[in-house]
């Protein structure tokens, strides 16, 4: 087992060539250890945030966008309902900045770089965890060093205990909203060194949920609307299918995983001016196949390959009759390929080296589409140095796009360095606190999008980057006796800024608009988390997290804006979340409780544009069942206890009230 080391003579490369950038994640939500199917288990210099196994299903949350609300510095983009796109933007950055992984592989989305986190269900998920800057370990691939927040994604590993052979699972979710949601779940242990897995679940749901529609004049506070409709269009149709085998080999392992999610469903779109139904309609066909291979030679060099190949289809339709119809095609292709190197020069000093490379194609049945082709290479260089009770950690990634298109004048290749240096101190011997930092530069790559969209991309965008800095320190009990078991606290402070962000910049007529590098953004900002764990009689134990944030995040790009040094859109000041989870015997209780203040809806931070905060409160109560090998649990859910009503994003009202029952069976 590799021993955790951390950084050091790299880090002073770093800070020399750079001195700007770095955020650093929170432990948090989570007071488990990590039971996912990472490279090592040593501990990392900044922990992440992490839900996972019994916590993460309690979770009164369907799919892994609904579980990250409940991290700190996280903002969720919400379009509402089971089929709502949902995206995640980290610490005010941007969602383009967010680098997702799925069990240690990348999901990219070349046209737009987001990624729908609504596709992916908890039904197999084992672990969700969020690192502020990067993962702070160095033997992993060169592209877990380049986002300036991740999410990784863990899926369920089979594990056998002596003499079984087989697990089953099977889950049934029905509720409001016409929601039916079954999942199965199928482990086999091929030999003592192979493992199988297969997960399937169909998702269906009409989508329709009643909602209040009010709006007052903002001078007057005379009542312009106030109905109560039905949310329209909002209908969803999905499968989700994945297979994976497991095996062991001479001091190492191997993966290799199939995946394929098909949805069909509607775009409800905004509610204005008095317009409830809009045209427009997705389907997704995603799929992709990869695997990974990992292996120990002689206790002291690790090396690590992956690979991957995707394909994704995105068929968007529009018949809404007040604006031109568009009945469009899109297709992605990607390869990727990466090889990782770590190797223990000394018990407390190790190096690592991986290089990876990424191709990516797009077409679509439009007029005038260029059809790009992207080759991103990345090269990475990392230490770790430990020297008693200090930890550091220091990183460089060489990064050199290549994208080629056709019917038009190819922009020229980009390179780009970008460095980090993580650091982490426990002044007493014995105790459970430490103070730790980081700074970071990062980068993102326009997207398709952003270059060659027709009358709108411009193929000279340079890339956008981000300045992270972060100080913070924590605090871990080691009780565990009396009625206090553990308690956890920790507090980050940061500063972010982002320099050359694109922005959509009208030229000539207001209806021609071209993307430009006009923006500058500044965030500073304060997370703060702590847990709790009581015991207050035998067999009773209440856990409680609790995660605050501030965020100032203001435009500071042009003085002579009339929205200079304002709040930038849909970020809060102040946002938290509450959960007390109450376990006794076979019973499981879980209050969650979400809150959002005031934000603004555009640029410019006026009256007009002021958004009201809102909040939620869910509530769940399940009970197991145990016979033999036999597990069955019953959950039912309120969510949304008070029926408040809210928008996440405007005009795009969330539901009210709703109930939602789970049936499992377990062998």
């Amino acid at each position: 087992m590799i021993k955790k080391a951390v950084i050091a003579p790299l880090c002073v490369a770093v800070l020399s060539a750079h001195a700007q950038t770095g955020v650093a994640p929170l432990d948090s939500v989570q007071r488990l250890q990590e039971v996912v199917v990472v490279s090592d288990s040593r501990q990392s210099v900044i922990p992440s945030q992490r839900l996972q196994g019994d916590e993460l299903r309690r979770l009164n949350s369907l799919s892994v966008a609904d579980a990250l609300r409940f991290f700190a510095g996280v903002q969720l983009k919400d379009y509402g309902g089971v089929g709502g796109i949902k995206t995640v933007n980290i610490r005010s950055m941007g969602t383009n900045h967010v680098g997702v992984f799925y069990d240690g592989i990348q999901l990219s989305n070349a046209q737009n770089g987001q990624v729908d986190l609504g596709m992916f269900s908890l039904d197999n998920m084992q672990a969700i965890s969020i690192y502020n800057g990067q993962k702070s370990q160095i033997f992993q691939s060169a592209k877990d060093f380049n986002s300036a927040g991740s999410i990784y994604m863990w899926t369920r590993r089979p594990e056998f205990a002596p003499g079984e052979t087989f697990h089953v699972k099977a889950t049934l979710k029905s509720g409001s909203f016409d929601l039916v949601n079954p999942a199965l779940l199928i482990e086999l242990k091929l030999s003592d060194k192979v493992k199988a897995s297969f997960s399937g679940e169909w998702v269906s749901s009409s989508g329709k949920y009643k909602f209040r529609y009010r709006r007052k004049a903002v001078m007057t506070d005379e009542i312009m609307y106030d109905t109560t409709a039905v949310r329209q269009n909002g209908d969803i149709r999905a499968t989700r299918m994945e297979a994976a085998v497991f095996g062991d080999i001479t001091d190492g392992k191997w993966m290799l995983k199939a995946y394929n999610y098909t949805s069909e469903r509607g775009v409800p779109g905004a509610i204005v001016n008095n317009v409830w139904r809009r045209g427009e309609r997705i389907w997704d066909n995603n799929s992709f196949v990869q695997g990974t291979i990992e292996r120990s030679f002689g206790g002291k060099y690790h090396t690590r390959m992956a690979a991957k190949y995707a394909y994704y289809l995105t068929k968007y339709v529009n018949r809404d009759t007040t604006v031109m119809a568009v009945d469009n095609v899109y297709r992605q292709k990607e390869f990727y390929l990466s090889a990782s190197h770590l190797y223990n020069l000394t018990p407390f000093w190790d190096i690592s080296a991986a290089y990876d490379v990424q191709w990516n194609n797009m077409d679509a049945d439009m007029y005038g589409f260029v059809y790009p082709t992207r080759w991103h290479h990345f090269v990475s260089v990392a230490t770790a140095l430990r020297l008693g009770r200090l930890k550091m950690q220091g990183s460089v990634v060489f990064n050199y796009v290549h994208d080629r298109v056709r019917l038009a004048a190819s922009p020229g290749d980009k390179t780009v360095w970008t460095p980090a240096c993580f650091v982490s101190y426990a002044p007493f011997r014995d105790a459970g606190f430490s103070i730790r930092g980081f700074v970071k530069r990062s980068f993102r790559m326009p997207t398709f999008n952003d270059l060659y969209y027709a009358e709108m991309g411009n193929s000279q965008l340079r890339p956008e980057y981000t300045n992270q800095y972060d100080v913070g320190l924590a605090y871990k009990s080691r009780t565990r006796r009396g009625l206090l078991t553990e308690w956890a606290v920790q507090v980050d402070g940061y500063l972010n800024t982002v320099h050359d962000k694109i922005v959509a910049y009208p030229k000539g007529a207001q209806f021609r608009w071209t993307m430009l590098n006009l923006g500058r953004v500044h965030v500073k900002g304060i997370d703060a988390t702590a847990s709790l764990t009581v015991n207050p009689v035998r067999e009773l134990f209440i856990t409680t997290h609790l995660q605050y944030t501030y965020q100032e995040a203001i435009d500071v790009t042009n003085p002579s804006d009339t929205y200079y040094r304002d709040q930038i859109p849909y970020i809060p000041w102040h946002s938290g979340s509450a959960t007390v989870q109450a376990v006794w015997r076979s019973w499981n209780m879980n209050y969650s409780f979400i809150y959002t203040g005031e934000r603004y809806n555009q640029q410019e931070n006026i009256v007009y544009n002021h958004t009201q905060p809102w909040y939620t409160s869910d509530l769940s109560l399940s009970k197991e069942f145990s016979w033999s090998r036999y597990t069955a649990r019953v959950q039912l859910e309120v969510n949304n206890l008070f029926s408040q009503d809210y928008d996440v994003i405007l005009n795009y009202p969330m539901p009210k009230r709703n109930y939602r029952v789970t049936l499992m069976f377990e062998l």
